[in-house]
């Protein structure tokens, strides 16, 4: 991987997936054919575009690469990007919509999500704009972008592009139920010829790509696999395990936080990691800043609550208190 100071400067892609979220929160059981109360929210969201927001509140440069629809929804949802200083590389089409994500919460406000099929499925290897993957210093793909094709053979695409340009690559491996309904064989060979430098898999997905019963096991069969890969294992209230080649196995711990919303958690702890590991190198104290963020973030609704003075103090001590998007 090159040096930490070699890639301050250029930016984060992530391709992907730019969508909104429906938010849905019941205050109680939903029974067929029933009626009753919740909070309900609609958000700008995305895996890939709240992990380019989550690095750019952090202060690294990013730019987001994907596919939307021409309608009114599709353009807040540029705007929204643009707004948090994401520089916004879409593609627009007036075939498909702009992508809509339910994500109905529990009472413990753990999430179960069902994902419309919109534009972002449909991004073609001919429509990525190869001049900002060729300056890029680190390209972030979600499985969501692989487990249909297309967009398969774009994501492919960009990580080849990627390497051509010497940039370093992450995977997020997106949804354990995908993996399964796509068949772990068929995943691994998909990702098999990519070389990855970096893996944000939770526990769930790790033991999908793995066909193993614990997080410790799955870890121990991702470096097996991934030998040149830092695994980043995400395990919710009980923190994250870190090994890679030269990453001795280290558990972060998670924040004492109260789940409200897990909704894109995993996002905000990936794109808070890589904003600091892509400049300073040491993916533990990363790590922690990243536990900062995603518990942040889970004790409130949605993917990308506007940050406040209590995400400020949290990241005082890692040196990046001076964030102006505290101030949106």
């Amino acid at each position: 991987m090159p040096s930490a100071h070699l890639l301050a400067d250029q930016p984060l892609v992530s391709v992907g997936d730019l969508a909104w979220d429906v938010l849905a929160k019941p205050d109680t059981l939903l029974l067929p054919g029933g009626d009753t109360t919740g909070r309900m929210e609609l958000s700008p969201g995305g895996s890939a575009a709240n992990l380019a927001v989550w690095a750019r509140r952090l202060g690294h440069p990013s730019t987001f690469v994907g596919k939307i629809g021409t309608g009114h929804f599709g353009e807040l949802a540029q705007a929204g990007l643009q707004d948090e200083g994401v520089r916004a590389e879409v593609i627009r089409t007036p075939d498909h919509p702009t992508g809509v994500i339910l994500a109905l919460i529990d009472h413990r406000g753990q999430r179960a999500m069902l994902t419309g099929q919109g534009a972002d499925w449909e991004l073609l290897p001919g429509e990525l704009p190869q001049d900002v993957l060729l300056g890029a210093g680190h390209v972030h793909l979600t499985a969501w972008s692989l487990f249909r094709d297309p967009p398969r053979g774009a994501a492919l695409r960009a990580a080849e592009l990627a390497e051509q340009a010497g940039a370093t690559l992450s995977l997020d491996p997106g949804s354990f139920q995908m993996i399964q309904q796509v068949g772990r064989e068929n995943f691994l060979d998909w990702i098999s010829a990519v070389p990855f430098d970096i893996f944000f898999p939770n526990a769930d997905e790790a033991r999908a790509m793995s066909g193993k019963k614990t997080s410790e096991a799955a870890l121990r069969w991702l470096r097996g696999h991934y030998p040149k890969a830092l695994i980043v294992l995400k395990m919710d209230e009980d923190g994250a395990l870190l090994e890679g080649p030269v990453t001795p196995r280290t558990h972060v711990p998670a924040t004492p936080d109260t789940l409200v919303d897990a909704t894109g958690a995993g996002d905000a702890f990936g794109g808070a990691f890589l904003a600091h590991y892509l400049v300073h190198g040491d993916p533990v104290r990363a790590a922690q800043v990243a536990a900062q963020v995603g518990g942040w973030v889970v004790s409130r609704f949605g993917a990308r609550p506007a940050m406040d003075e209590a995400l400020r103090l949290r990241l005082q001590p890692f040196g990046l208190m001076d964030l102006g998007a505290v101030s949106r």
